[in-house]
């Protein structure tokens, strides 16, 4: 009979054994792997598998016969077909007749993903007095743009966005659909997922094509950014994901493309309306623009405090950048929460970004590291930072920054 150990200590709750051998190991209420049944087949394969080494099998094991899964009461299991899915289709959201920059991004990545499945790339715009925008969407690389015009879509309403894109993915059977992780997008997507009884994978930093198989690897962070889970939808379609702002790459716009235009009636109705929009308030707030910045000067935990941003924004004014900070520095109140930048942040991919006195936690990395050129500056030579840094300065950054800014003020950089 085998011996299973494990240690509790190491366990991150990451799941990856339970995946891999159901029967044998389960996760407790405080995230931690137990076994479930020592001599389970799979149970070396689940330890094997640990990305901590974690879990300890010992001796042979010895099968044992496992009970069929139990149906719950009043529910019916149902395996959907892929049926005949094709294509990858971009929700491309546009706000007061203009599209937003993650509309781009996802085409961008999308012209990749159908490419490499030798299909076609689609965009879907919703609103009203929109059909100037579908040029834009051939340039920036779709081969079709579906335009779906109604004076109930002029606002953003969830029922009647959620309504017409159900129609639209139903008639034209997509295989996959991108989404950005916008409030519009995490607000309408998990409603279209759950009508169309498919699946949805949140804020994804990296969308591949699995060789083989040319089903979609969607790559995020989990468990607090501990590990970055890949994750698959085998048995539903259409595959769907949202992607945040700034992860994705846009390619240059070309004019000379081209592609089709199709208006798509989704025939809404009033019945359609579960909400009216009576007004909008826009509230003049001055933050940070982060996303669309070309230079970005973050401060973590080494800077120290306010005083110690104010050397930060310093830099950051020389350069014409904008100021980020990281998670720590944004919960110590030493900056406001709209500068954060990392995985409960925001991702951004400027052409300059640089470090100062940043560890480099994944949670921050997952929303900096596809920057252009990336500069760290920490004291600690073993810092996480510099794993992905193009040029790193180990160092005091209070004694670093000012000679800095007196070289780049030498050189007009930031001019």
């Amino acid at each position: 009979m085998a011996e299973v150990k494990i240690n509790v200590d190491d366990c991150i709750g990451c799941g990856i054994c339970v995946k891999k051998c159901p029967e044998g190991y389960e996760l407790n209420e405080d995230m931690k792997a137990e076994v479930k049944n020592p001599n389970a087949p799979c149970i070396k394969e689940g330890a094997e598998d640990c990305p901590v080494n974690a879990i300890e099998v010992i001796g042979e094991i010895v099968p044992s016969a496992a009970p069929a899964p139990a149906v719950p009461k009043g529910k019916i299991l149902v395996k959907s077909s892929t049926g005949d899915y094709k294509g990858v289709m971009v929700f491309a959201e546009q706000r007061g007749g203009k599209l937003v920059k993650v509309a781009f991004e996802l085409l961008g990545r999308g012209r990749g993903l159908a490419d490499e499945l030798g299909v076609q790339l689609s965009a879907t715009i919703m609103g009203q007095g929109i059909e100037g925008l579908a040029p834009q969407l051939i340039a920036a690389g779709a081969d079709k743009v579906y335009i779906i015009q109604d004076p109930r879509l002029e606002k953003y309403s969830t029922s009647c966005y959620a309504n017409a894109m159900i129609k639209l993915i139903n008639s034209e059977k997509p295989e996959i659909v991108l989404y950005g992780a916008t409030h519009i997008g995490r607000d309408v997507a998990p409603r279209i997922a759950k009508r169309l009884g498919t699946g949805l994978t949140a804020d994804c930093t990296e969308l591949t094509i699995e060789a083989g198989t040319n089903m979609l690897l969607q790559t995020r962070p989990a468990f607090g950014g501990n590990i970055m889970a890949t994750i698959m939808c085998p048995d539903h379609r259409p595959q769907m994901s949202t992607v945040r702002p700034g992860i994705m790459k846009a390619i240059e716009p070309d004019a000379s493309r081209q592609g089709e235009i199709v208006n798509f009636d989704a025939g809404l109705t009033d019945a359609d309306v579960m909400t009216r929009i009576i007004e909008i308030i826009k509230e003049r707030k001055q933050v940070a623009n982060l996303e669309d910045a070309k230079v970005i000067v973050s401060g973590g935990r080494g800077v120290g405090g306010t005083k110690g941003f104010k050397t930060i924004q310093a830099l950051a004014d020389v350069l014409n950048a904008e100021v980020g900070g990281s998670r720590v520095a944004v919960e110590k109140d030493w900056i406001s929460k709209d500068h954060q930048v990392g995985q409960t942040g925001k991702s951004v991919r400027p052409q300059l970004y640089i470090a100062c006195g940043i560890s480099g936690s994944i949670q921050h990395r997952a929303g900096m590291q596809n920057s252009d050129f990336i500069i760290a500056i920490n004291k600690d030579p073993s810092a996480q930072i510099f794993t992905v840094a193009d040029l790193g300065i180990v160092g005091d950054l209070f004694e670093i920054i000012p000679v800095l800014i007196e070289e780049f003020k030498a050189a007009d950089f930031g001019q």
